[in-house]
């Protein structure tokens, strides 16, 4: 695939300087960069794809030996399943976009170096001559809106309460959104400020021409290694402490929630159920269940499920037996997925659906786009969202606390910008 290689060594702004390079020298640039590692399973590999060729229908063609680089939007359920999405579209983002990379080039900042992989010749000067991000005055004229208000926040967990009751489903994931506009943005600074303000394992930059995905996504969707199918779901929420003890005592009450656990499961029973579609019988089995596992901003429960597939399985067949992933939807999942429709009041888009890369082997990781946030340079507009799980003991007070919890860091990050309205 890669007709040039050569091994860079590490320098100062190393990631920086070549991600600041790839977004002027290529049309679309994916950025993969760990920023914690204390994921269960690992992290995304440190890696940076750009290119220029576009590929279509990637989920339904066969591996032709290159990496596959790229975002599946939620509204994908709609291919896999008889449902519909009518709620307005905030920006209006391709409902999947995959390209083959020309340039790639991958970290290893243990081992103080970097290995560059082209289709032609890259002058490494002109990679490292290039200027580190500036984080200063990287917006300005930013206005933002939520589209829900508290109450009627409230009123419609109760209403999804009530569905819950009737027996429609037994957990909703249920979302709001957040639009603005802005009159400048750099969204490379805006990234960097974001992944240090919520250093997340599945830490993310994506640019297709005028449309930019900047995520400190905390969860895995599906991994891939072999014939060994991995998928993470995170249920349960917790701020950080103050203090060591505080924050003890907040993972101790995250640990034994009975409701967390409830929910929790509830997803482990939903994507057990989806890999046993695709995963040779008796294979499924629950790794890891109610791990606790901290981060900067919050401490978060997740299970891992596995399970061998079965042999020539597709991508495309492996996304329509899970996709989109059971944490952000709920179970039944069809039902869920139906009562989301009718609740939220936005088209999720990108948000909730799935972004990574497919190696040469058939190997792939994917996150879930969540703590994200969604930009269109020549609209001047953006948008991202959050959620909580409902069920039937929900206290809507709570959930609504803890969708502003999960929105905090990117608004904060965003009221960091030099004119913020």
């Amino acid at each position: 695939m890669f007709s040039c290689s050569q091994k860079l060594e590490w320098s100062e702004g190393l990631p920086q300087k070549t991600l600041n390079w790839a977004c002027q020298t290529f049309p679309y640039v994916a950025y993969f960069c760990p920023k914690d590692m204390g994921h269960p399973g690992g992290a995304f590999e440190h890696i940076l794809f750009a290119g220029s060729e576009q590929l279509t229908n990637l989920l339904d063609q066969a591996a032709d030996g290159c990496y596959k680089v790229g975002i599946v939007g939620y509204d994908q359920k709609n291919q896999y399943e008889q449902l519909k999405s009518e709620n307005p579209i905030l920006i209006d983002l391709p409902q999947q976009f995959f390209f083959k990379p020309s340039f790639c080039l991958k970290f290893f900042q243990d081992q103080k170096s970097a290995h560059l992989f082209s289709e032609h010749p890259v002058d490494a000067g002109e990679l490292l001559s290039m200027s580190p991000i500036n984080t200063n005055n990287f917006a300005s004229g930013i206005r933002l809106r939520s589209h829900l208000k508290e109450s009627d926040y409230l009123s419609n967990v109760k209403k999804i309460q009530d569905h819950i009751q009737q027996g429609d489903v037994y957990e909703l994931n249920y979302c709001q959104a957040f639009s603005g506009t802005f009159s400048h943005m750099n969204t490379l600074s805006l990234y960097e400020k974001l992944a240090k303000k919520s250093p997340m394992p599945f830490s993310a930059y994506f640019k297709i021409g005028h449309q930019v995905m900047v995520s400190a996504s905390p969860e895995r969707f599906l991994k891939k290694q072999g014939n060994v199918l991995t998928t993470q779901p995170i249920k349960g929420t917790k701020p950080r402490g103050q203090n060591p003890k505080k924050d003890d005592a907040l993972v101790a009450q995250l640990r034994e929630s009975e409701k967390e656990k409830a929910e929790n499961l509830m997803i482990v029973d939903l994507m057990r159920n989806d890999l046993s579609k695709v995963c040779e019988v008796g294979s499924v089995r629950v790794d890891e269940l109610f791990g606790i596992y901290r981060f900067k901003q919050v401490s978060q429960m997740i299970s891992t499920v596995s399970g061998e597939l079965k042999p020539r399985v597709t991508l495309g067949e492996i996304f329509k037996a899970t996709f989109p992933m059971g944490s952000m939807t709920g179970a039944p999942k069809i039902r869920a997925m139906e009562l989301i429709d009718e609740f939220e009041n936005f088209r999720r888009g990108w948000f909730s659906g799935a972004f990574g890369y497919v190696t040469p082997s058939n190997d792939f990781d994917f996150s879930v786009v969540i703590r994200s946030i969604f930009l269109d340079l020549l609209s001047q507009s953006m948008y991202f969202a959050v959620g909580s799980a409902i069920t039937s003991d929900a206290i809507p007070d709570e959930e609504y606390r803890e969708c502003l919890l999960k929105a905090k860091a990117i608004q904060e990050v965003l009221k960091e910008s030099k004119q913020y309205h």
